[in-house]
């Protein structure tokens, strides 16, 4: 980590964002999805980015938004990925719990192995993290999640249409977890594509790379963004996995390695605009306000398995949705005088 000091002094997004107001409102009035104060008309939108093990990030703000009374204050969810088991957590509630499935479960070879792959097999076991982690291990509860006053909206990658599909109609708990599932379809890691409803599908993120951009479609007027890479407006560009990723979805179907990296493009713009957009002073509705590591901050590996650096990366993404949402200076968590400490609990499964 580093940085001038200069720039470490110059505030990341403002502290009355619109973004923050409403949902701040929104606690103080103890206004509920559905039944919303007088005068109250906004549509707020929660997005939330996964990125493989990249999600303890946003796991962590879900986190901090719980603990610090936000739960209601959203009228829909958006996630993609493991943001989107991120958000069916959050629906359910105590989400500090299944934060620890990032360093507890998943920094093993059964769940990430790249000599699997290398054998002709899948990198990630996905049978492994929902069959026994999701289900068993940390339970989703997921008649919770498909009867929550908020919507949850799962992005999944329509294969043959070349398209992004928000789904939220689940039909029951079985179609709720083949969604999360076919959201997480990580392209290489795991071969071949998953199957849901009928039609071919892969991870919701790769024609549509940030999921503010689906909450914005939906009709969303505010929308809080959890991003999982550190704020670094337009940072890099189109390496070697990008084009390997584009040869390898080009096998899969005509078109989608070209519509893969259209969005990575438009990702890169994105987080410009994203930058901008935390300075209100010359935004017009709808207002977006996307919260993320740090610039100094080191960027989680998709495929990280050391779990002191997981555990790192949780507290500092807890710390600042702190900071934000209670309106204290982010120079508190830089400079070390604020920090989130783990929590410790017992789970009697039995």
């Amino acid at each position: 980590m580093g940085g001038s000091p200069d720039a470490m002094a110059t505030p990341l997004w403002d502290a009355e964002h619109p973004v923050l107001e409403i949902i701040r409102q929104r606690r103080a009035s103890r206004s509920r999805p559905g039944a919303r104060d007088p005068g109250d008309t906004a549509k707020v939108g929660l997005a939330v980015e996964g990125g493989g093990m990249r999600g303890v990030v946003s796991a962590s703000m879900l986190a901090a938004l719980e603990d610090q009374g936000f739960s209601d204050a959203f009228d829909a969810v958006y996630g993609c990925s493991s943001g989107a088991v991120n958000s069916a957590y959050f629906l359910a509630g105590g989400t500090w719990y299944p934060v620890s499935i990032y360093y507890d479960d998943l920094t093993s070879r059964r769940f990430i192995d790249f000599a699997r792959g290398l054998r002709g097999g899948n990198i990630l076991d996905l049978d492994y993290a929902f069959g026994e982690v999701v289900e068993i291990i940390k339970p989703l509860a997921y008649d919770r999640v498909l009867a929550a006053d908020v919507q949850l909206h799962i992005a999944i990658t329509d294969v043959d249409a070349i398209s992004t599909r928000l789904i939220s109609d689940f039909t029951d708990r079985a179609d709720l977890k083949a969604a999360l599932l076919a959201s997480a379809w990580l392209p290489i890691a795991v071969r071949g594509t998953a199957q849901f409803r009928g039609w071919r599908a892969l991870d919701g993120g790769v024609v549509t790379a940030l999921p503010f951009r689906l909450a914005l479609r939906d009709g969303c007027t505010h929308v809080l963004s959890l991003s999982t890479r550190p704020m670094r407006s337009g940072n890099g560009g189109l390496g070697l996995q990008h084009r390997y990723t584009h040869r390898y979805l080009e096998k899969i179907k005509e078109g989608l390695g070209a519509a893969y990296l259209a969005s990575v493009r438009q990702r890169l713009r994105d987080q410009v605009d994203l930058t901008a957009r935390r300075d209100t002073a010359s935004q017009l509705p709808p207002y977006v306000l996307d919260l993320a590591p740090l610039p100094e901050d080191t960027e989680v590996k998709r495929h990280e398995l050391r779990s002191h650096l997981l555990i790192s990366a949780a507290r500092r993404a807890y710390s600042l949705m702190y900071c934000a949402v209670e309106g204290r200076p982010v120079d508190l968590l830089r400079s070390g005088r604020l920090h989130a400490v783990p929590r410790l609990m017992v789970v009697d499964q039995r």
